[in-house]
C-alpha cells in the first residue's frame, strides 16, 4: 500500500478504505471561499459493487492499493463479461460487466486499453481517451447556421446520444471522447 494525498485521487484508482477495495468512479476538488479544501469521491467496492460517497480534506492521506496497470486487447463479449487478451503473453482476461459499466458502449473489438489489475483480477479498465464512432442520426443542416456556436443532438452508432456542431450529418464519422461523450472533432479517415 502507498499512502497519497486525497486531491491526487483520479477515476481508476484503487484505494484501500477500512481493509477493503475501492475503485474510484469520480473524483472532485472543492475549494470553498472560506473553510477547507475538500475532495469528493465517489468509489464502487470490489468485493460486491456496493457504490459509496467519502469528502477527505484534500490534505489527508489514503491508501493507495498496489495495482499493475497492463494493456490490454479487447477481443469479444459473451455471457462471462468482456474478454481482453495481453498483447505480450497472450494471457486472457474476463472484465465482469459490473466492472466495465457504462464504458462498454465505446468497445471496439481490437481496441487496446489499460486493465488494473491486483493479484490477478481485473478492478477497473481505462479505454483510449478518444474514439471514433459514425452519426447515425441528427438534424438536417440548417443553412447559415454553420458560422454559429450552437450545437445540435445527434446518435451516435454506439446509441449514445451527444452533441455535435451544426455542419455534420448523419454519416459523418467524428472523435468522442470517452470520459464524457462530448463531440472532439470531424474524424480524419
Amino acid at each position: 500500500m502507498v499512502k497519497i494525498i486525497a486531491s491526487s485521487v483520479r477515476k481508476g484508482n484503487v484505494l484501500e478504505v477500512d481493509g477493503k477495495l475501492y475503485v474510484v468512479l469520480t473524483a472532485q476538488n472543492f475549494h470553498p471561499g472560506k473553510g477547507t479544501p475538500v475532495t469528493q469521491v465517489d468509489m464502487r467496492r470490489i468485493v460486491d459493487g456496493v457504490k459509496v460517497s467519502e469528502r477527505w480534506r484534500t490534505t489527508e492521506q489514503v491508501e493507495r492499493a498496489f495495482v499493475e496497470d497492463v494493456n490490454f486487447q479487447y477481443l469479444y463479449e459473451d455471457g462471462e463479461g468482456f474478454h481482453f487478451m495481453n498483447p505480450a503473453t497472450y494471457d486472457q482476461v474476463v472484465v465482469s460487466t459490473e466492472t466495465m459499466g457504462d464504458q462498454k458502449a465505446y468497445l471496439q473489438e481490437g481496441m487496446t486499453c489499460i486493465l488494473s489489475i491486483h493479484e490477478g483480477v481485473p478492478l477497473a479498465i481505462e479505454l483510449p481517451r478518444h474514439v471514433t464512432l459514425e452519426i447515425v442520426e441528427t438534424e438536417p443542416v440548417v443553412k447559415g447556421q454553420t458560422a454559429s456556436s450552437s450545437y445540435k443532438p445527434a446518435i451516435l452508432s454506439n446509441g449514445i446520444r451527444t452533441s455535435v456542431p451544426p455542419h455534420i450529418d448523419a454519416g459523418t464519422r467524428v472523435v468522442i471522447a470517452t470520459e464524457d461523450n462530448s463531440y472532439v472533432e470531424r474524424a480524419k479517415d
